[in-house]
């Protein structure tokens, strides 16, 4: 007689295991009259639920049976379920849950679970999940993610193929004969009666936690090393050298502005910007460019010895020059020693000269400033000159000519004996003219003797004889006048004409030098006008403390330029990885 047994259905499944801190433990044995009870009293939807609280409670009574292993009476032997019952594994041989949970624990996306589930549906393979379609592609050697395998798949898919496989799916739907969706699960399968303990879950969900942290800190570390070679070393290096080795520099501070002499009556334009910073604007600069220059350098080092001064072996490396050091170091650290700047806005001209003692440098801004005026001088002579040039040739032409005229005129006196034309021309006309009034009288006194009847005869010859003569006189008088003499001596008329032609030149070259003097003395005073001075706004005072090093500055400004650097090379590292990964 065979008694059958009153269990309906019995679990052959072993629990799985919980894993704690990377072990696996297996909750405690309950006694058998306990199993038996519950077993009879529970339903089977309702098993696994009392399962976890009894754990839970045999677990909050005994806390160190989590630790303790427990034997299940099998020794090491695993059971497995196959289609024909349960089948005893080999030793180190998985469990199809256990390589499940290996393939869960991958990390796998979505994207890649489905990639497994087309892969399996093409090579035939049924599959309950996507993690199992894992497993089974890898057990027939095909690994579903690789690129290749994917590749194949997309360009296996032909027009027969896919219109075949829509006419299958099509075959169970009837009249309609609609094109369905493939289906996840196919009927026939049972769904998986895998359960999801929460100690399990606490359990993977703390060893997440664990390696994020390991990396966290490994990560932190990696950071820490990278910052402290590259930014932090660097920044206590400079910090080293300006505290410790940089010479300490005495900086003098000098301000000067370049002015215009004003002139009178000025109108117009000239007169709107003849007060402001514009009117110097062009020689504030030209200034500026000069002190900066090479050739400022150079009379700097001849006047006061500016390269013997810093290649004193006192001085620390970075700023001191190279024994007999070439015109090209110099002038760079020239650069670097005298800074210049200009305000456009108020037209001043700032000098900061850098020097190893407070002597040396108030003696290099007096040397420059010195230079500065000569060339605000210089930059206005050319100007100057020229304007005065131009006026001083005409007048000096002009008093040329009057001398030239004047000795004409002199020599045309001296040659006729004539000072005054005009008056010698008056004297002649007067002598005419008194003959005339004698020769006039002889006349009337002949007719008077006329009138006579007998008239006396020698009295009429008498008065005739002197009006003969008095007509010779008059003609004679006045051939003076306008006929050339036998002598060769040229007429009055001739030398007078000569001699007002002498003298009017003579007044006309007077006229032009006067004009020529007014223009000379007009372009000197424009010529004054452009003239430039300098004038001081702040005098160089030697300072009685260092001015440089500024150590804390310095080494801040440094440290944030070597953190820029890093950023700019990590973000540069990471672009291009990124780039590359893709």
């Amino acid at each position: 007689m065979t008694t059958s047994p009153k269990a309906q259905k019995y679990r052959i499944r072993r629990e799985a295991p919980v894993l704690f801190d990377g072990k696996a433990i297996v909750p405690a044995p309950r006694n058998a009259a306990q199993s038996a009870g519950q077993t009879r009293k529970a339903p089977a939807a309702a098993q696994p639920r009392a399962q976890e609280q009894t754990v839970a409670k045999s677990v909050e009574q005994n806390p160190e049976q989590l630790f303790e292993p427990q034997d299940d009476g099998f020794g090491d032997e695993k059971f497995a379920t196959a289609q024909g019952g349960t089948k005893v594994l080999a030793k180190g041989e998985k469990t199809l849950d256990e390589e499940i949970s290996e393939i869960r624990a991958e990390g796998l996306t979505g994207r890649q679970l489905r990639l497994a589930r087309r892969m399996a549906q093409k090579h035939g393979i049924e599959a309950t999940s996507d993690f199992e379609a894992v497993l089974l592609l890898r057990r027939r050697g095909v690994n579903p993610f690789e690129r290749s395998n994917i590749v194949a798949m997309v360009k296996a898919q032909d027009p027969a193929e896919v219109t075949s496989r829509a006419l299958a799916r099509t075959d169970g739907a009837g009249a309609d004969a609609r094109v369905q969706l493939p289906q996840t699960v196919k009927p026939g399968q049972v769904p998986s009666t895998e359960l999801a303990q929460a100690d399990h879950r606490a359990a993977q969900i703390l060893q997440i936690q664990t390696d994020i942290a390991k990396r966290r800190r490994r990560k932190l570390l990696l950071l820490a090393t990278r910052l402290a070679f590259f930014v932090f070393l660097p920044t206590l290096i400079a910090a080293y050298y300006y505290y410790a080795m940089a010479t300490p520099m005495y900086a003098t501070k000098s301000a000067f502005v370049i002015q215009k002499a004003e002139g009178m009556g000025q109108s117009g334009l000239g007169s709107l910007f003849s007060g402001t910073q514009l009117a110097t604007n062009q020689d504030s600069v030209t200034v500026q460019s000069y002190l900066q220059s090479r050739d400022a350098m150079l009379r700097l080092d001849r006047d006061v010895g500016f390269k013997t001064v810093f290649e004193n072996p006192d001085i620390d490396p970075l700023q001191r020059l190279p024994k007999n050091a070439s015109d090209e170091q110099a002038y760079q650290l020239y650069q670097k020693m005298v800074q210049i700047g200009y305000d456009p806005s108020e037209g001043i001209v700032k000098m900061e000269v850098v020097a190893p003692t407070p002597a040396l440098s108030q003696k290099f801004s007096e040397s420059l400033i010195s230079y500065a005026e000569k060339q605000v001088d210089q930059l206005t002579s050319r100007l100057r000159d020229d304007q005065m040039k131009g006026a001083r040739e005409s007048y000096e032409d002009a008093e040329r000519k009057v001398f030239a005229a004047q000795a004409r005129v002199q020599q045309l006196q001296e040659k006729v004996g004539i000072l005054d034309p005009v008056s010698e021309s008056s004297v002649v006309m007067g002598q005419v003219s008194s003959l005339e009034t004698q020769l006039q009288q002889k006349r009337l006194e002949l007719g008077q003797l006329l009138d006579n009847p007998r008239p006396n005869q020698a009295r009429v010859t008498g008065v005739q004889g002197d009006i003969k003569r008095l007509q010779d006189m008059v003609d004679k008088t006045r051939s003076q006048l306008t006929s050339t003499t036998k002598n060769g001596n040229e007429s009055l008329a001739a030398v007078t004409g000569q001699l007002q032609i002498a003298q009017g030149e003579l007044q006309t070259r007077q006229m032009l030098m006067s004009a020529a003097a007014q223009q000379m003395e007009t372009a000197r005073i424009e010529a004054n006008k452009q003239v430039r001075y300098l004038e001081m706004g702040v005098r160089p005072v030697a300072p009685d403390e260092p001015t440089y090093p500024r150590s804390f500055e310095n080494t801040l400004l440094a440290f944030l330029i070597f953190s820029g650097i890093y950023l700019m090379l990590s973000l540069t590292a990471s672009i291009l990885r990124e780039q590359v990964s893709s």
